[in-house]
């Protein structure tokens, strides 16, 4: 028995051996080898300079990025980690910045060519890159896979995250065009550090290797591949090392709110279903808004308006202004003045008093004077507010005079307080949307969306333009609302909710019996605040 114990140890250690010895070894490209041009980069990195040897261009218009062709010295390794990469699991990541399949992390992966490339990047080029940039990068691993098929994408953003300090993609793809899509964008950014356009387009390249620095102004996207027949795959991932000192970010001004307008039923009665108006229903309606905090009113408009605004909206004489920045939104919103006198007269209709108090009907909110409170709903509210005022005066004296005044204050806001709201007419086509970001994130309220839309009916769900309603600080999805035709979405969201506009993909404009070759979806976006 001993002796076969030892026999198995013996096994078991060559097999370890075989483990350790099964990587493949990662030629780099050998314009990393030469000293003189890793001063050279050095240099011109400095000072923001271009700079080119053989396989090797850098530029830092708009921000530092360098671009290594022929990364890999063999094309066999090539091949093979392309082999090993498409053996992987992908997931599908799917939420408002991207829509892409990616793998598991690679930092453990024992594949000989995934592991062997590893060792490479994050040991000698690691060390090349530091030198390169005068700074000590961390061996913390940090790389995955990527697969773009038709329609991913992955919009302006610019990679800042504690700890990143240099972002690498390689691309392992097929001959590859710009028509393809799945570029890597490059944007300009102003004079606050937000994105403005895109000034530089990398088309995707076999065993090519482009690398920039992680900053305030490193604001890129990957296009939507529009190719249906190749796959983008890539490994990307961070360099750790210390960040770059970022200044404070821009706060935008939010869009004005304004009371209601001074307009009676009168309006109602020429634009609004008669269902809608019967009293009746509308009890129906708050009962079962109230149990979901969200519903679909269908039809809403009369038919005939409808159709008169769904057609005026195609006229040539509204001006429309494309609405960002980029890492923010993308989509276009109408100038008013410039709108045919049916489509204000709707816009009118969502923002007068008659409509106010249709909406409060609807609700149980409390959107106008004629709507009776909801106590529960008030004695909720004031719990919150007088806690927030706690924590205001906390770590002071609080004397029984200054609360006195601060609840003075509290019953003195509430009747002074006016039903407001903003609003926009948005058009959607190809390449539109909305992301979360954090300003949008530190001012969350309550407050009541509503959108009507005008679509066309073969507008479909695939092509995106539909409103994510999500957790803050979590992915869950809490509500997703699809555009239809004449079809009234009213939401109430709390503190704790935020949403997005999904991105319109290539879909929407491909396949298209329209003249035009392009769909487009308009819609009316209101925000109610009581």
């Amino acid at each position: 028995m001993a002796s076969k114990r030892r026999q198995d140890e013996s096994n078991k250690t060559e097999k370890k051996k075989k483990k350790k010895n099964c990587e493949e070894t990662a030629e780099l490209c050998s314009v990393l080898e030469d000293e003189q041009v890793k001063s050279a980069v050095k240099e011109a990195w400095s000072h923001k300079s271009q700079y080119s040897h053989g396989d090797l261009e850098l530029d830092c218009h708009p921000f530092p990025h360098c671009i290594i062709r022929n990364f890999l010295g063999s094309e066999t390794f090539v091949e093979n980690l392309q082999k090993e990469l498409l053996g992987l699991n992908f997931h599908e990541k799917s939420n408002d910045l991207y829509k892409f399949k990616q793998s598991d992390d690679l930092r453990k992966r024992t594949e000989p060519h995934i592991a062997g490339l590893r060792t490479a990047l994050f040991g000698r080029f690691r060390s090349w890159l530091g030198d390169m940039l005068g700074v000590e990068l961390e061996p913390t691993v940090d790389i995955s896979c990527a697969r773009y098929e038709y329609t991913d994408v992955l919009l302006c953003h610019d990679d800042e995250l504690e700890g990143r300090r240099v972002a690498f993609i390689l691309y392992l793809v097929p001959p590859w065009q710009s028509s393809d899509g799945g570029t890597l964008d490059l944007y300009s950014t102003d004079s606050n550090f937000q994105p403005q356009s895109i000034v530089k387009s990398l088309v995707p390249s076999l065993n090519t290797l482009a690398l920039f620095e992680v900053s305030p102004v490193s604001f890129h996207q990957v296009s939507e591949v529009l190719t249906e027949d190749k796959c983008r795959l890539s490994l990307s991932g961070w360099f750790h090392g210390p960040s770059l000192e970022r200044p404070p970010r821009h706060i935008e001004a939010p869009i004005p709110r304004s009371p209601h307008l001074p307009r009676d039923e009168t309006l109602l009665l020429e634009w609004v279903n008669p269902v809608y108006l019967d009293i009746s229903y509308q009890e129906q309606i708050q009962t079962e808004f109230e149990d979901s905090s969200e519903i679909q009113l269908k039809d809403f408009l009369k038919e005939e308006k409808f159709r008169e605004v769904s057609e005026a909206l195609r006229l040539t004489q509204i001006q429309w202004t494309k609405r960002g920045p980029p890492n923010k939104r993308c989509y276009e919103v109408a100038s008013l003045d410039t709108v045919p006198h049916c489509v204000s007269e709707c816009w009118e209709l969502l923002h007068s008093e008659a409509f106010f108090l249709l909406l409060s009907n609807f609700t149980g909110l409390r959107l106008h004077f004629l709507c009776p409170a909801d106590d529960d709903d008030d004695e909720d509210k004031d719990e919150e507010r007088e806690k927030e005022e706690e924590e205001d005066i906390q770590g002071g004296e609080a004397t029984g005079s200054s609360t006195a005044a601060q609840s003075a204050n509290t019953s003195r806001e509430k009747e002074l307080s006016t039903p407001v709201c903003c609003g926009e007419l948005r058009r959607w086509t190809h390449g539109s949307y909305t992301l979360l970001h954090d300003a949008e994130a530190a001012r969350t309220e309550y407050a009541l969306d509503l959108v009507l839309p005008f679509c066309g009916a073969d507008w479909q769900s695939e092509f995106g333009g539909f409103t994510c309603y999500v957790a803050n600080e979590e992915d869950e999805e809490l509500l997703t609302v699809y555009p239809e035709d004449n079809s009234l979405a009213l939401v109430y969201r709390d503190k704790e909710t935020l949403k997005f506009v999904k991105h319109v993909n290539h879909q929407s404009s491909s396949d298209s019996t329209s003249s035009s070759a392009c769909r487009r979806l308009c819609d009316f976006s209101f925000v109610y605040y009581e």
